[in-house]
């Protein structure tokens, strides 16, 4: 499948998107639906949960990404790969998140990574921005005892709203006593990360988990 040419940017307030999605049946999603699970909030082209999903066949993973495009290629390359621990649903984030992690297995979501989210530089577009106070409650919900947040921008500024916001929940702790923590803890990196770091500029990154 040819890569497709998609929009930069897709205003996440907009009516279409507004729609929560129906969770699918997660028996017919995941050989083992039990597994502990890694979920990746705008996942783009899905390169990274695709080699994320190949090194840890154990764990399931699922991305969920806004441009649909996007998530009809990254479906295309996981069935050519045949990997059954990974999933990739097109939605809108925000809007049904809470839906489906209520219709996973209970205590099964123990990692969550966002990742270069769109920075939405304008003022008056920050409210589009993916890290809101009522998805951090929502994760805060669903999330593991002890599972795990990661997070990471090129953007200070929108690194730093994001582990302000998860700073400032009674949910969360960081895992790192530094302002930013100096290497990605997993073993794959984003297209964006190597991009960034190619370039020797920096790449802001926190570490949270989720007390019990």
């Amino acid at each position: 499948m040819p890569r497709v040419r998609v929009r930069q940017h897709v205003n996440p307030l907009s009516k279409p998107y507004q729609i929560p999605v129906n969770p699918p049946d997660w028996e017919k999603v995941y050989t083992n639906p039990h597994h502990p699970l890694h979920l990746d909030l705008g996942c783009g082209w899905g390169e990274f949960l695709l080699q994320m999903a190949q090194i840890q066949p154990d764990v399931n993973f699922l991305g969920l990404e806004i441009r649909e495009p996007l998530v009809e290629k990254a479906c295309f390359q996981r069935d050519e790969l045949s990997l059954t621990n990974l999933h990739f649903i097109f939605t809108n984030a925000n809007t049904s998140l809470a839906v489906l992690l209520k219709s996973l297995p209970t205590g099964v979501l123990q990692r969550i990574s966002i990742q270069f989210p769109d920075p939405w530089f304008k003022k008056r577009h920050q409210k589009r921005r993916i890290v809101q106070p009522e998805l951090v409650d929502i994760l805060a919900q669903y999330l593991a005892d002890r599972g795990i947040i990661f997070l990471q921008s090129d953007v200070k500024s929108v690194a730093e709203e994001m582990r302000d916001r998860f700073q400032e929940h009674p949910s969360f702790v960081s895992q790192h006593s530094q302002t930013w923590l100096d290497n990605n803890p997993f073993p794959v990196a984003t297209e964006r990360e190597n991009l960034t770091l190619s370039r020797n500029e920096p790449v802001y990154r926190v570490l949270f988990h989720k007390q019990c």
